[in-house]
């Protein structure tokens, strides 16, 4: 019998095998194939059946590098918005890729639950010393749903071996995003298409208002509020009875609301609320952990440690599904010793070796390469072109951000603080725009700006022109001028 030289018996083609080439939709397909085939099979996220071929904003992207990504019909465009809030190092680092292929023809894959492999095991360590204080026990999934979800059931798991079934509720903030899985919808505080199609949510999920000062719905203005968007959760903690409260889960930053950053009293009051109350505080830094904040991790801007971090997005960088669940020690210490109780819990690519190898080599280049620092930097410097361009456009109702994660509100009036609709032609036309200038973001009544952290000052000025020229051209189509 011939071996083939990694030791497998050579095996004879069998016949009709189906590949992209039988299909005729190898590299060098026509492009109308490519988008046809798309259009039948592939069901893109969050989007209509068929989207490729009826939405003008859809396209193919076939490659990266650095700030751009290239699309089929070879646009080439800077990429404001990191793919999906994740590319932290830019597109094309090569290193990940071959980091990959190493870890794949030494071990592809590990049972996640009877054996650990070598780079879950450094990608843990390193994610301890990483992270602040004393998280130092890291669970492994997928995405950042499955981190939040995580989170949630070792919140619930973690008061009942303690004695305390009875906290099970969670308390998140109005406008934020968590996560598609259903615990992890359930406690987001988006309910805007998601009631009417998948309600009732779990029950014990509750919300307050987050602290949006430009929209803030206890009409309030800060300082003279005294944060009483954090006091809000307190008394919510009280009504429900503490007792009955398994966590508060916030985004340092929120980005769902238009990437809210909340007053500098807001984070440690929130985290002494929780501990007046035996409650645990997950922190969600999927967007805005490794770097995107200017700090490693959004919650050091407060000096604030959570019991509980879920990361994903910039943890690879989106070179590999991956997402991490974080947990201070005493939270971990519950779930060991001699009496230790096995998580009620597993996910079958949760420390999957491969896309462990491609954190680890993307973290390396994060802190190699300094990128927390640029993204200070940068990002400070694209904030102040951003209130600069600001003053010469009425359709922007306010400028937010930190690091490189920024936002420009839009509004049909600067007095009244009109929003556009979310979803609206107005919003439609400004991303066509954007797109017909070179730039690809994200808006829905806010215009989305968090480019890759390997971003350069020059890059900026080419990024904040577009934006400049794009918001003059929908001011005049729109009636602002």
């Amino acid at each position: 019998m011939n071996i083939h030289e990694t030791g497998y018996p050579l095996m004879a083609m069998a016949p009709n095998v189906i590949t992209p080439a039988t299909l005729g939709l190898d590299q060098d397909a026509p492009l109308e194939a490519l988008m046809q085939a798309g259009a039948s099979h592939l069901w893109l996220h969050a989007s209509p059946i068929q989207t490729l071929v009826t939405q003008a904003d859809r396209r193919i992207l076939v490659e990266g590098r650095g700030c751009r990504v290239t699309d089929a019909q070879g646009h080439t465009y800077l990429d404001a918005l990191s793919g999906q809030w994740l590319v932290n190092v830019g597109h094309g680092r090569a290193e990940i890729a071959e980091a990959m292929a190493r870890q794949a023809k030494a071990l592809a894959y590990g049972n996640a639950s009877r054996a650990a492999t070598l780079p879950a095991i450094q990608l843990a360590a390193v994610l301890a010393h990483l992270t602040p204080g004393d998280l130092s026990t890291v669970f492994f999934s997928s995405g950042g749903s499955e981190a939040v979800e995580s989170a949630l059931k070792i919140a619930r798991q973690y008061h009942a071996l303690r004695g305390e079934p009875e906290r099970y509720k969670v308390i998140a903030r109005r406008g934020s995003y968590h996560g598609a899985t259903y615990g992890a919808m359930s406690a987001s505080g988006s309910r805007s298409g998601v009631d009417s199609y998948f309600g009732p949510l779990l029950s014990g999920t509750l919300s307050v208002s987050a602290p949006y000062c430009y929209r803030c719905d206890y009409r309030k203005t800060y300082p003279e509020c005294d944060v009483y968007c954090v006091d809000a959760i307190e008394d919510l903690l009280r009504y429900e009875s503490p007792n009955t409260v398994a966590a508060v889960i916030a985004e340092p930053v929120s980005a769902a609301c238009g990437i809210v950053v909340p007053p500098a009293e807001y984070l440690p009051r929130l985290r002494e609320i929780c501990d007046r109350h035996g409650v645990l505080l997950i922190l969600d830094e999927v967007i805005t952990g490794f770097g995107r904040t200017g700090k490693m991790f959004a919650s050091e801007h407060w000096d604030v440690v959570p019991d509980i971090m879920t990361l994903a997005k910039g943890l690879s960088s989106g070179y590999a599904p991956i997402a991490a669940t974080v947990c201070r020690q005493p939270i971990a210490d519950i779930f060991g010793g001699a009496n230790g109780k096995a998580i009620g819990h597993l996910l079958t690519f949760g420390g999957q070796p491969v896309a462990c190898a491609a954190a680890l080599a993307n973290l390396d280049i994060l802190q190699r390469e300094n990128l927390v620092r640029n993204a200070e930097q940068q990002g400070a410097y694209l904030l102040s072109r951003l209130h600069d361009l600001a003053s010469r456009h009425p359709s922007v109702g306010d400028v937010r951000g930190l690091g490189l994660l920024c936002a420009l509100e839009l509004v049909t009036d600067r007095r009244t603080q009109q929003p556009f609709p979310v979803d609206g032609p107005e919003i439609h036309y400004l991303l066509e725009k954007l797109a017909e200038l070179g730039v690809l973001t994200r808006a829905e009544g806010n215009l989305y700006l968090a480019p890759p952290l390997c971003i350069e000052r020059h890059e900026i000025d080419e990024l904040t022109g577009i934006v400049d020229t794009a918001l003059s051209h929908f001011e005049e189509a729109h009636s602002y001028l």
